[in-house]
């Protein structure tokens, strides 16, 4: 919800030998650019589809044809219907099964391995996955941490302090592997992953002190603390603002009460 990032479009493409992004055809205020869709695997291997997108079949049909092997299994970042309408479609289109976070572990692809987090805070789902292969090692972060923008904390699902928490386990994660691209659900692509997770935690925690005045000045209701913080938010968007506003009031009461 901030503009941070902007540039060219961003068009999706092929990222490495073994990942492509094929950008879904739903922009919008809300999904940027559109949903990227992730073809994972080695050329002539299998392949992992992560996040779908919309049921839109000519989408599916695309990735379908893209994919350089046979796809086995579909997994999604989370649940929101921008990243997993698609998934019973494109599952009955290729015969691969969605498959649960549990379940990634055990998949077979040969030079490529696939590494779940668990990253409640966007939502209660959220996951991000590692992707170790022979042309590196990549973080794609569904919408836990964007390509360009801030993301939104969908109070009451979504918790804030999950949020920092999962922020943290990132950032200790890509210095641990030397992770140095960010694969996010929307938007580019990032080459400084640090870097981006350092600023997402230091804007959310600007806008609590933003909070915390604005409480301090009488205003009090979601209504009035959006208004005063998220002045400048697009209005197609400001539901977004709203239950971000609603999960950092619970994070400050939380705190009170620690």
């Amino acid at each position: 919800m901030t503009s941070r990032g902007i540039g060219q479009p961003w068009t999706g493409g092929v990222i490495a030998t073994d990942i492509n992004c094929v950008l879904a055809p739903n922009p919008s205020p809300w999904t940027l650019e559109g949903t990227n869709t992730y073809l994972i695997g080695e050329i002539g291997g299998k392949q992992v589809v992560v996040d779908p997108g919309p049921a839109d079949l000519q989408h599916l049909q695309r990735v379908a044809q893209l994919a350089q092997g046979p796809i086995v299994a579909i997994v999604l970042t989370h649940a929101h219907i921008d990243h997993s309408e698609g998934a019973p479609d494109l599952s009955a289109l290729v015969g691969a099964p969605v498959i649960s976070s549990r379940e990634i572990a055990g998949l077979e692809l040969g030079s490529v391995e696939l590494l779940m987090h668990r990253t409640p805070g966007h939502s209660s789902d959220s996951v991000c996955i590692t992707v170790v292969s022979p042309t590196g090692c990549y973080l794609l972060s569904g919408d836990t941490i964007l390509g360009r923008g801030t993301t939104l904390v969908a109070h009451p699902d979504g918790v804030l302090s999950e949020y920092f928490d999962s922020l943290r386990l990132l950032r200790d994660h890509c210095n641990r592997q030397g992770i140095t691209k960010l694969l996010p659900g929307h938007g580019p692509i990032s080459e400084s992953p640090v870097a981006l997770i350092d600023f997402y935690e230091k804007h959310r925690l600007e806008r609590l002190e933003q909070i915390r005045a604005s409480i301090q000045d009488g205003k009090t209701s979601i209504e009035s603390i959006t208004n005063s913080v998220y002045a400048d938010v697009d209005p197609n968007i400001r539901i977004a603002a709203e239950l971000t506003v609603a999960a950092q009031l619970h994070f400050l009461e939380t705190e009170k009460v620690d």
